[in-house]
Formats: C-alpha cells, sequence, structure tokens
C-alpha cells in the first residue's frame, strides 16, 4: 500500500519547490521551441527538459494526491527519468559528431524494457514515503539493483566518451574549440547533478533511499546549463 508521511527538514525539495523547478523546465522547453530551429539537437534538447518537469510533476501529485493515484504518478515519473540517460548518450553523440549510434540505439533499448516494466508490471512500485524534504520511491527488490546499474552505467558510460572525445577535439585545436565548450558543459551537467547527490547521500545517508527525488532537484542546474550555454553555441536561432 501506498503511504504518505509527513516532516520537514530544509525542504529543499518540498511541493512548493517541485512547482517552481517543474515551471523553470517547462518555460526552457518553450523558450528553446520559439527561438530555435527543431533539428536533431534541439529536439533532444526539449524532450531533456519535459522528462525533467514531468518527474517534478509526478513528485508533487505523489506528494499532494491531489489529482490521481500517487501509484499512478510513481509510473509516469519513472516512466520520465528513464528516458534521462539515453537521451543525454544521444546529445553527446551529436555534440561529438560521432554517426556510428550503435550505443545509443541499444540505450534506447534498455529504455523501452525499464518504461514497459514501470507501466506493466502492478508490483513494480511497493510504496512511497513523501518526506516534505523529498520522496521515497520504493521499488519491487527484485529492480531496484537493476534499475541503478541502468541509470548509473549510462550516465558513467557518457561521461567516460565524453572524456574520450573531448580529448580528440582537443588535438584538433581551435577548429574544434567550440564543440569542445559543449562536450565539456555537457559533461559538466551530468556531474552538477551527480556531486551534490553523492554528497547529500554522504552526510545525510537517509537520503540513499530517495536518489531519484534528490537527484532531479538538483538536475534544474543540468537543464540550466543545456539551455543558456549549450544551446546557444549549437543551435540553429529561427531569427
Amino acid at each position: 500500500m501506498f503511504r504518505k508521511t509527513k516532516g520537514a527538514q530544509l525542504n529543499c525539495f518540498s511541493p512548493p519547490v517541485m512547482i517552481a523547478t517543474m515551471v523553470i523546465e517547462v518555460s526552457l522547453a518553450l523558450y528553446t521551441v520559439w527561438r530555435y530551429k527543431l533539428d536533431v539537437f534541439t529536439r533532444l534538447v526539449v524532450l531533456t527538459l519535459v522528462a525533467l518537469a514531468g518527474f517534478q510533476m509526478a513528485e508533487y501529485f505523489v506528494c499532494t494526491g491531489s489529482i490521481g493515484h500517487p501509484a499512478f504518478w510513481s509510473r509516469m515519473g519513472f516512466v520520465a527519468i528513464t528516458a534521462l540517460p539515453p537521451l543525454g548518450v544521444h546529445l553527446l553523440h551529436v555534440l561529438a559528431d560521432k554517426p556510428g549510434r550503435k550505443l545509443v540505439a541499444f540505450s534506447y533499448a534498455t529504455m523501452a524494457a525499464f518504461m514497459l516494466y514501470f507501466t506493466l508490471y502492478s508490483a513494480a512500485f511497493t510504496g512511497h514515503q513523501c518526506t516534505g524534504n523529498y520522496v521515497i520511491f520504493q521499488l519491487h527488490v527484485s529492480s531496484g539493483g537493476a534499475y541503478a546499474v541502468y541509470y548509473y552505467g549510462w550516465l558513467l558510460a557518457g561521461l567516460g566518451l565524453g572524456g574520450r572525445w573531448a580529448n580528440q577535439l582537443m588535438a584538433k585545436g581551435k577548429n574544434a574549440h567550440q564543440q569542445l565548450q559543449t562536450v565539456r558543459a555537457l559533461m559538466l551537467g551530468w556531474l552538477v547533478f551527480l556531486v551534490p547527490t553523492a554528497l547529500a547521500n554522504t552526510f545525510s545517508p537517509e537520503s540513499r533511499r530517495a536518489i531519484p527525488s534528490v537527484m532531479c532537484g538538483f538536475a534544474v542546474l543540468f537543464a540550466l546549463i543545456l539551455s543558456l550555454y549549450i544551446l546557444p553555441r549549437t543551435a540553429n536561432s529561427k531569427t
């Protein structure tokens, strides 16, 4: 059974903050559609921003219970964040101009498998807790470890490839300087929510059970880097 508990500490990821974060991410997505031509890269950015906002919306409704059932929103939230690692890997390939994308296809295949699991398996979640500071989603014991491997595995793979391709771009000199900067910025964007999450879990071990919530709280910084730094250097403006 899904249950809700009350209690707040720092309220870093409380419902009002969830809504504010969602508004920022939706606004950035709308601005991107308005400002830039919709090529492959721009579409990937918009999908990433929508996925981030979707998880924040799901968290909000899990905590408030104002619309729908928490079980439904838990599923929708995890479908949203499951899209993020493959989108990130795809974004990296586009930025680094790497045409061979078998790895991208494989990442999307693993994404689809987890999305189907979360949407179709009735026992995928055993419950949730809304602590007032973050949401703890209780995954079925058989899937929690596999999902962690999926999520961190693709992020680490992206960082590894990004480092390798950044070195290749450095070797090209000034002609690849802007491309190098955007690849580095994407890697920084990933680290901007991975590192604070790791620190939060180190100093507050109980937050380890709320990793998706904590990560997406910091991921708004990634959204800002993606929209305000990488896009202007990569996308084609409509005007």
